[in-house]
């Protein structure tokens, strides 16, 4: 049998600064905290597209008593200061603002998509496209666009992505005929609804989508559920990609007791197979500030999604990998193991996996369909 091979394609050193959007806009010395949780595609040539989150931080973001953040305007990008003493930076990719009522965060980064072409088989880079770079482009983008997932449906590609804002945070949705030029259709889905991802094919005629709504408060289950409350992973159908309703029946939810009872979201897009819809999603382990993300799997019924014929969320399919980072440790942050897997594509006897590794780089895996008998 073929077995698992893992390797890092593209990480922080491969991005030319020098090509950022931002460069337009902003003098000051930046740097790239993560190229990581890439939307996969395959290409109408044959290659894969990785469309990269690339996470763009400043080298010194505190001057004179304060933290500094990028954000977007329609004039150019600027830089918001923050005191020092009104703010708690805990968090490397974030910090939380003291005043107010609610809680209020504010990122050490912005992030953009940048397209990288690989081979057919995703072990070589092809061309890293920044003339298609995707960047803010509206009031509800000003903190950055992150977590593109790619589908292929009827010959377009739909690619949703996470929107951050003070306005709301929201998800969006860009659509391509090529694979590689994609035109914003806005936002499809609003506040704090992340991870969605729709399906490689329509079901009843009608698109259909993973969602992850999220909230400040979620209700307990009875003590004889075998559910864990809080994030989970629904439904939604369309009947045009823009406009979205909920299915009434629950989709994916996390288990007392399994590995990923913190919560569970979307990780690739669901393919069809002979055996229903066939999907990896994440699941994540309670364990300091950040939890510990893993790589679980699933398949659903081709005519009744909400229908789950099989779920494997005791042993993960992926875990992060210390040997695959090891090369660019010096350049980590986070406090625990993390593989948040975005996409994947056919290999013929095989499927070819996308993932963030340690919020820091994209890692490609090629898994034996058997593994998934």
């Amino acid at each position: 049998m073929r077995q698992v091979t893992d390797f890092l394609i593209f990480g922080p050193d491969d991005v030319d600064l020098a090509r950022s959007p931002l460069r337009r806009s902003i003098a000051e010395a930046t740097y790239v905290l993560g190229a990581f949780n890439p939307g996969l595609a395959r290409l109408p040539n044959g290659n894969l597209l990785l469309m990269v989150r690339v996470a763009e931080a400043l080298k010194e973001p505190v001057a004179d008593r304060c933290v500094r953040a990028i954000r977007w305007t329609p004039n150019g990008y600027v830089l918001d200061r923050h005191p020092l003493d009104s703010v708690n930076m805990t968090d490397p990719r974030q910090f939380s603002v003291k005043h107010g009522t609610h809680r209020l965060l504010a990122l050490t980064s912005l992030s953009w998509l940048l397209p990288v072409e690989l081979t057919a088989d995703g072990r070589e880079i092809v061309r890293i496209r920044y003339d298609q770079a995707i960047e803010p482009a509206a009031p509800y983008q000003e903190y950055g666009i992150e977590d593109a997932r790619i589908s292929r449906i009827d010959n377009v590609w739909y690619m949703t992505t996470c929107s951050v804002s003070a306005e709301r945070h929201c998800t969006t949705l860009h659509v391509s005929l090529d694979g590689l030029n994609y035109e914003l259709k806005g936002i499809v889905l609003d506040h704090q609804n992340k991870d969605m991802i729709l399906f490689e094919g329509k079901v009843d005629g009608r698109f259909m989508a993973l969602t992850r709504p999220l909230g400040e408060v979620y209700f307990a289950y009875p003590e004889t559920s075998p559910y864990a409350g809080g994030p989970s992973i629904n439904l939604a159908q369309s009947p045009d990609a823009l406009h979205w309703k909920p299915l009434d029946q629950p989709g994916i939810r996390a288990r007392k007791g399994s590995a990923s009872s913190m919560k569970v979201g979307g990780g690739s897009q669901p393919i069809r197979t002979h055996r229903g819809w066939f999907l990896m999603y994440h699941g994540v382990e309670t364990r300091e500030t950040v939890g510990v993300y893993r790589t679980f799997w699933a398949l659903l019924d081709l005519g009744d999604p909400s229908r789950i014929l099989r779920i494997e969320d005791e042993q993960p399919v992926l875990e992060a990998n210390s040997e695959l980072t090891r090369p660019i440790a010096h350049q980590m942050y986070l406090p625990t193991p993390v593989v948040f897997t975005t996409g994947l594509a056919d290999g013929g006897d095989h499927y070819i996996v996308a993932s963030g590794e340690a919020d820091l780089a994209c890692r490609i895996t090629h898994m034996p369909k058997a593994l998934f008998a």
